[in-house]
C-alpha cells in the first residue's frame, strides 16, 4: 500500500509530463518559428495569449479548462457523445492541464531560438538551391536547438510540478489522476509526513538535475 502511495503519483506524473512535453515541442516549435520572425500586427495580441497561462493563477487556469471542457459546453458534450465519457477527471484531462501551463516556456525559448539563428547562413543555404523545409531542417533547427531543448526540459519540469489547474480539471483520484503535488497535498492533510517528504524530496532531486542539465547546456553553447 505504501509502495503505490508513493510510486502511482510519480510514475503518473511522468507520464503526463511526458505527453505535454511532446505536445508543448511541436505546436511551440512550430509557433515559435512562426511568430519569430513576423511582423504582423496581430502578433503582440497572439504572443499576449500565448504567454498568459505564466502570469494567470493556476486556479483560474483550471476554471476556464472546466468551463471549456465541462458538460454544458459544446467541446465536453462533443467529447462526451464521441467517448461516452466526459474528459474531466480523467488521464488526459491531467494531460491537458499540464500542457496548458508549460506551453508557455516551450513557446518562449522556441521563439528565442528562432531570433538568434543566424540569417546569413539560411541564406547562404537557399542560394546553394535548399528547399524551405531542408534549411529549416538542416539549418534553422540545429542553430535553435540547444534553446528547443532547454525549452523541452523547464516544460517537463513545469508540467511535472503543475498542481492547481490539475486538481481542479482532473482532480485527485489514486492510480488515476493523483500526480506528485496532488499526492503530496493529501499526505500532508492525512498527517503522513513520511510519504509527504518522500515525494518531495524525489522531487526536487529531479527538478535539480533537469535544471542542472540546462546549465551545462547553457554553459555549453556560450563557450562555443
Amino acid at each position: 500500500m505504501i509502495f503505490d502511495a508513493f510510486w502511482s503519483p510519480i510514475i503518473l506524473s511522468l507520464k503526463v509530463a511526458a505527453l505535454a512535453t511532446i505536445i508543448v515541442m511541436v505546436f511551440g516549435t512550430i509557433i515559435g518559428r512562426v511568430l519569430a520572425r513576423s511582423s504582423k500586427r496581430y502578433k503582440v495580441l497572439l504572443e499576449t495569449f500565448f504567454l498568459l497561462p505564466m502570469v494567470l493563477p493556476p486556479t483560474v487556469i483550471g476554471f476556464f479548462l472546466v468551463i471549456i471542457f465541462g458538460k454544458n459546453s459544446p467541446i465536453g458534450q462533443w467529447i462526451e457523445t464521441l467517448f461516452q465519457q466526459s474528459i474531466m477527471f480523467t488521464y488526459w484531462a491531467a494531460v491537458i492541464a499540464s500542457t496548458v501551463v508549460a506551453f508557455p516556456l516551450m513557446y518562449q525559448s522556441a521563439k528565442t531560438g528562432f531570433i538568434i539563428a543566424n540569417e546569413q547562413i539560411e541564406d547562404g543555404a537557399r542560394d546553394l538551391g535548399a528547399t524551405e523545409i531542408q534549411v529549416f531542417l538542416y539549418v534553422t533547427l540545429p542553430l535553435a536547438f540547444p534553446s528547443l531543448l532547454g525549452g523541452m526540459i523547464l516544460s517537463f519540469v513545469r508540467a511535472l510540478g503543475e498542481f492547481g489547474a490539475t486538481l481542479m480539471f482532473a482532480g485527485n483520484i489514486p492510480g488515476k489522476t493523483q500526480t506528485i503535488p496532488t499526492a503530496i497535498y493529501m499526505a500532508i492533510d492525512a498527517s503522513n509526513m513520511s510519504l509527504a517528504w518522500a515525494l518531495v524530496l524525489t522531487t526536487v532531486g529531479m527538478s535539480l538535475i533537469f535544471l542542472l542539465f540546462i546549465q551545462l547546456i547553457n554553459k555549453k553553447v556560450i563557450s562555443s
